[in-house]
């Protein structure tokens, strides 16, 4: 695998060994040892699957706070997207500071984000399906919604505001500046 730390080391870019023959290819997209041995000592209990249809839809920012605060290994299998985690453990270096990538069903990348992070993602092509392994399971009152386009966040969008395509939720969410509490 080829593991890459981002500029927030605690979120890593994982890319799995491909293996193909004329049949077609095989590559592992989790093993417990070998994420151990990258720092990823994580239980998974839940997996998600987000299904979206055209270009331009935006899901988040999204996640749970402690101790609900779910850990992710977020993969694309169809389509591509444009993936973002922002920090917002506190008393960390990195506070409101934030990475992405690009995830697709052709670079096979996953993007490891650990608990005390917001993510989201927006679908660069029409057509795109997101598969997520959590660390802990959905708890409504621990969730958290901020608004994807946040001016106190500054996160370069590859969407326009007025082609962007949210939820009711999304649309609705506060401003990253306006959370002041970060506890559930």
């Amino acid at each position: 695998m080829n593991v890459q730390r981002l500029s927030i080391p605690d979120v890593i870019l994982i890319t799995p060994h491909q293996y193909d023959d004329p049949r077609g290819c095989f590559f592992e997209t989790y093993n417990q040892h070998r994420y151990r041995e990258m720092g990823i000592d994580a239980t998974f209990v839940q997996d998600n699957h987000s299904i979206s249809h055209s270009k331009g839809i935006v899901r988040g920012l999204h996640c749970q706070l402690a101790p609900y605060a779910q850990g992710k290994l977020v993969r694309c299998t169809h389509g591509r997207i444009w993936d973002v985690a922002v920090d917002i453990r506190p008393g960390s270096a990195t506070f409101g500071q934030w990475v992405t990538s690009e995830l697709s069903a052709q670079n096979r990348a996953q993007l490891w984000i650990p608990p005390g992070f917001l993510h989201g993602f927006c679908t660069l092509t029409d057509g795109a399906e997101v598969q997520y392994k959590c660390t802990d399971f959905y708890n409504r009152d621990a969730e958290r919604v901020i608004r994807w386009n946040s001016q106190k966040l500054g996160i370069t969008w590859p969407v326009s505001e007025q082609d962007a395509l949210l939820s009711d939720k999304d649309q609705q969410a506060p401003d990253f500046a306006a959370v002041k509490d970060w506890s559930v």
